[in-house]
């Protein structure tokens, strides 16, 4: 009962991150659905001892990139998804940064990633070293990269429309 307890709070703390990071990845709300069981499933039968609120943390985003880069990859993923129709499924979590949103959505996974723990969940350069397993320096990089990408495509969508 205990346990069950620990599972339901950690859902109503990151809940809403797991759902996010799902969409960035996989731009689907059936496959996000999945991975958010998955994870949650993996918290009860191994997480529930992490010891501080920033451990537990970044042991869920962890298990949560990993469970979606194994969903991504694995043979069972025939199909693909339209941008256009990730699009509709992510603006329900915010539909107001829908051109931003599709910028991000169209990086390389390798920015996504870093764009969303930064912009998304607050995580510093080191933060993200340790929880992607890459050097800081990687990360300062990785997001200079990420933010150069936005910036042109950004750029270049406000001059086709005026």
């Amino acid at each position: 009962m205990e346990r069950e307890q620990a599972v339901q709070a950690a859902v109503e703390r990151y809940g809403s991150t797991v759902r996010r990071l799902c969409m960035v990845y996989l731009k689907n709300e059936a496959d996000t659905e999945d991975i958010f069981q998955t994870v949650f499933l993996q918290y009860f039968l191994h997480g529930t001892g992490l010891s501080n609120g920033e451990q537990e943390r970044a042991w869920i985003i962890r298990v949560t990139i990993n469970a979606c880069k194994d969903l991504l990859k694995s043979a069972f993923r025939r199909r693909t998804v339209p941008l256009e129709t990730a699009l509709n499924e992510a603006a329900v979590y915010d539909p107001q940064h829908r051109e931003v949103l599709e910028a991000v959505l169209s990086l390389p996974s390798k920015y996504r990633e870093v764009v969303y723990l930064h912009y998304y969940e607050g995580y510093t350069a080191a933060e993200m070293g340790t929880i992607l397993h890459k050097n800081e320096n990687s990360v300062y990089t990785l997001l200079r990269r990420a933010r150069e990408q936005l910036k042109r495509k950004l750029e270049g969508e406000e001059d086709g429309h005026g």
